[in-house]
């Protein structure tokens, strides 16, 4: 809340005592050397004027030609020109804000009016007045460029404290709360404004003031550039934005198709997020790189998304019917559909569709033979075999890890699964325990923004096209058959 009335009252009258104060010793210490050469003067004060119009927006803070002119002006001119300049600068920016609280006046002169002031005694303090004989090859020198630089850092944070003070006082802001709101996001601004001011400075008094002039007509197509890349980046972000929101609605039907589908198997979404667990980890052991451990993971939580399409007789029953088996052989297909409509998906729908498959032939939809199948799909038969037989809520007898480890062993010897990689999943779970991914949970393991991030981020030209990207879905998964008939 804002200060007693009493302390606000004092604070405006010590702004009122500053400022008089300033003008004052300005009075008593200005001379007519301070305002040569005219050209200089004439320039620096248009600049002073008109540099809130030139300003640039960049993401650490403004690029003010204005703060860049105030800076030339204590280097080359002198303090009093500064005060002078820095007074008609806040006048103006705050008739052009339409200020109309007389405090915040008050303020705004007394800041941009004793600040400069301030900051032109040290220059001349240190660097001698710059109009004397003795101090023209001072102001060729790196010195008299770091004594500009290091007044003008000094007036910033004295700037920032007479702004703050009157926010606290005036309207009861947190000054620890106006440091990090106010003071360090522009900071960054602010130091490159006085940095080119004191290039620019050091360069003037080095060539004089076609340098200058020069110097400033870079400026300005300088900031040209700058704010045609600026709005390109903006562009380019609302671009990345809009390709995050598709994404998330791509991913998004998935997910939502996901929790359809546990609400009407209370089974699925579990199991979908332990056989991901299983999956990564185990090729994770296998040294599969973080590429394909997530394309492995993420066919993991969507390999059975194909089920949506089942009814209610096939998903809930406990012996298929011959007559609904061509649905179940079908659902790697209409899985494959949807993940690989999704940008980027390609080989997790590769995953998916050949995850029925056999190292001997003899599975679906395609009949491929070993090495044939993507070792993605092998190590995801081989993951959901193991967490279906022993699910605590499986439509059949549960097994023990044991029993689910023997019938894994059993299934390479008879040409289902991959002989070496039965072996590594179960060194896996010998070494991890045989049920740690059986309390996985769908949405952790999805982790819905990261993937959405991670997808809509633009792909860099050397990497390959994922697989299939751009490719017919539905005609790929029609020829599958014939490819079958052809292998027979």
């Amino acid at each position: 809340m804002p200060a007693h009335k009493l302390t606000r009252r004092l604070f405006w009258a010590g702004e009122v005592l500053v400022l008089t104060g300033t003008v004052t010793a300005a009075v008593m210490i200005s001379s007519g050397q301070e305002w040569q050469p005219l050209s200089l003067v004439a320039l620096l004060l248009v600049l002073t004027l008109v540099g809130d119009w030139l300003g640039i927006e960049t993401p650490g803070g403004e690029l003010s030609c204005s703060l860049v002119a105030i800076v030339l002006t204590i280097g080359l001119l002198g303090p009093v020109p500064a005060m002078a300049f820095g007074t008609a600068a806040a006048v103006l920016t705050s008739a052009a804000n339409r200020v109309r609280v007389p405090t915040r006046w008050l303020n705004n002169v007394c800041s941009f009016a004793v600040v400069p002031f301030v900051a032109g005694l040290m220059v001349r303090a240190f660097a001698h007045d710059v109009h004397s004989h003795q101090a023209r090859s001072a102001t060729q020198s790196i010195t008299f460029g770091l004594i500009v630089l290091g007044a003008f850092v000094i007036a910033v944070g004295l700037n920032f404290v007479l702004f703050a003070l009157h926010k606290h006082i005036d309207e009861g802001r947190p000054l620890l709360r106006l440091v990090h709101e106010l003071f360090l996001p522009l900071l960054p601004g602010q130091l490159a404004a006085g940095m080119l001011a004191t290039l620019l400075a050091v360069a003037y008094a080095s060539v004089g003031l076609p340098m200058l002039i020069g110097s400033i007509a870079v400026l300005l197509i300088l900031r040209q550039l700058t704010v045609a890349l600026l709005r390109s980046e903006e562009r380019a972000e609302a671009l990345q934005a809009r390709s995050r929101q598709l994404v998330g609605l791509q991913l998004g039907v998935l997910r939502t198709m996901v929790r359809a589908l546990g609400m009407r198997d209370k089974t699925s979404a579990r199991h979908a997020a332990s056989v991901a667990r299983y999956a990564k980890a185990l090729a994770t052991d296998l040294g599969c790189n973080e590429e394909e451990r997530d394309v492995v993971h993420a066919a993991g939580l969507l390999h059975e998304i194909g089920k949506f399409t089942w009814p209610d007789r096939v998903l809930h029953a406990e012996t298929v019917h011959e007559e609904d088996m061509a649905i179940v052989k079908n659902h790697p297909q209409e899985g494959s559909i949807l993940v690989g409509a999704l940008d980027g998906y390609g080989e997790v729908a590769d995953a998916i569709l050949y995850h029925h498959e056999r190292v001997d032939g003899r599975g679906y939809p395609a009949g491929l033979i070993g090495k044939e199948i993507p070792v993605a799909s092998r190590i995801l038969a081989i993951c959901s075999i193991y967490d279906t037989v022993t699910a605590r809520e499986s439509y059949r007898a549960q097994m023990t890890p044991e029993e689910a480890m023997a019938e894994l062993r059993r299934g390479a010897d008879n040409g289902q699964l991959d002989p070496e990689l039965v072996e590594k999943f179960i060194a896996l779970l010998e070494r991890e325990g045989p049920t740690f991914a059986h309390d996985a949970d769908f949405e952790t393991e999805l982790e819905f923004e990261r993937r959405v991030r991670a997808m809509a981020e633009p792909q860099s030209g050397n990497l390959p096209a994922p697989a299939h990207a751009g490719d017919d879905w539905r005609a790929t998964v029609r020829n599958l058959g014939q490819r079958a008939l052809n292998k027979g």
